[in-house]
């Protein structure tokens, strides 16, 4: 029997509530604060970063122009020998030291002889009054001869070095003895010698003097240069950073089990001639079997032709599993 319809009790609704947010739209929020908060750091770190880059690259650019004038001004000084009070009447030498052949243990100098007072005529400064005979001590230019009445030039000198070892490059260092007595006329005079460098690849350093009458002897201490210093100890560790970093891709490409990676061998395979052509740029051409080789040019070589060859060797079962692509 059905309950009358007055008798019904009144249904309620229940009211709506607004769906919960999710954990994950949570999460999301948080990261996307995160991130603002994060990239509003960022940008505050990076702008000081820049400028401390830019800082660095103006410092190292300065320390190079100091080290380039200190260098050039300690060129530019011509060393001066030879009698402290020649007085009017005496020979004026001009040494200029072109070159050094350290694996032939030569120096090469231009002699350019100027007389003064009596010594020369007075049209020309440099026409001797009399006959010019002037003794050296280079084993192979011994005299050098200056007729009376005839214009000087200059003259090609070739001096011998000694106490030194060109293996031991970029670290030799050498000893020469540059000295000179002249006569005019049949009569010793005195001499005055100016010595200027102008090898770039070597610094010449004044060690001891010799006055034997009116004879000047000069000795000199060779080694290299500043800027050959800088760029061999530069090459060097280019060298062993270079051999590293492809044995290090090597190891990976092994480990992972990459097989033959053909970008990656191009790479390595350049590298190996590269250390050649840096090799034979070595400032002073020296000859292989140096220091420089031993400290570093050979084992960069022979690491990084085992990385090539290791690559190769592990890669090849690998490719072979693969089978051919189609």
């Amino acid at each position: 029997m059905s309950t009358p319809p007055q008798r019904r009790a009144p249904q309620q609704r229940r009211p709506v509530r607004p769906p919960r947010p999710t954990a994950r739209s949570r999460v999301r929020i948080h990261a996307r604060a995160r991130a603002t908060t994060v990239s509003a750091v960022r940008r505050t770190v990076r702008p000081w970063r820049a400028y401390a880059v830019v800082v660095a690259i103006a410092l190292l650019v300065a320390a190079g122009l100091l080290l380039y004038f200190d260098e050039r001004s300690s060129r530019g000084h011509a060393q001066v020998a030879g009698a402290t009070a020649p007085g009017p009447d005496h020979l004026e030498v001009h040494v200029a030291l072109q070159r050094v052949d350290a694996a032939a243990q030569t120096v090469t100098a231009k002699v350019v002889v100027q007389p003064h007072g009596t010594l020369e005529l007075a049209d020309n400064p440099l026409v001797p009054s009399g006959d010019v005979v002037m003794e050296t001590t280079s084993l192979e230019q011994t005299t050098l001869k200056y007729p009376a009445g005839q214009q000087i030039g200059s003259s090609t000198v070739t001096f011998s070095l000694f106490d030194g070892r060109v293996s031991d490059y970029p670290f030799d260092r050498y000893n020469t003895v540059i000295g000179f007595r002249a006569t005019v006329g049949g009569r010793s005079v005195p001499l005055v010698i100016g010595l200027e460098e102008s090898d770039p690849f070597f610094a010449f350093r004044q060690t001891g003097k010799l006055a034997e009458g009116d004879g000047v002897a000069v000795t000199e201490r060779v080694s290299r240069s500043r800027s050959t210093f800088i760029l061999v100890w530069f090459m060097m560790a280019a060298m062993w950073a270079l051999a590293l970093a492809v044995l290090l891709a090597s190891r990976l490409i092994v480990r992972q089990r990459r097989g033959i990676i053909w970008p990656a061998l191009s790479w390595m395979a350049a590298t190996l001639f590269a250390l050649v052509g840096m090799r034979n740029a070595a400032p002073g051409n020296p000859p292989i079997g140096t220091l420089l080789d031993y400290a570093a040019f050979f084992w960069a070589e022979l690491l990084v032709a085992v990385g090539l060859t290791m690559v190769v060797v592990r890669g090849a079962p690998v490719e072979g599993a693969h089978g051919p692509r189609s």
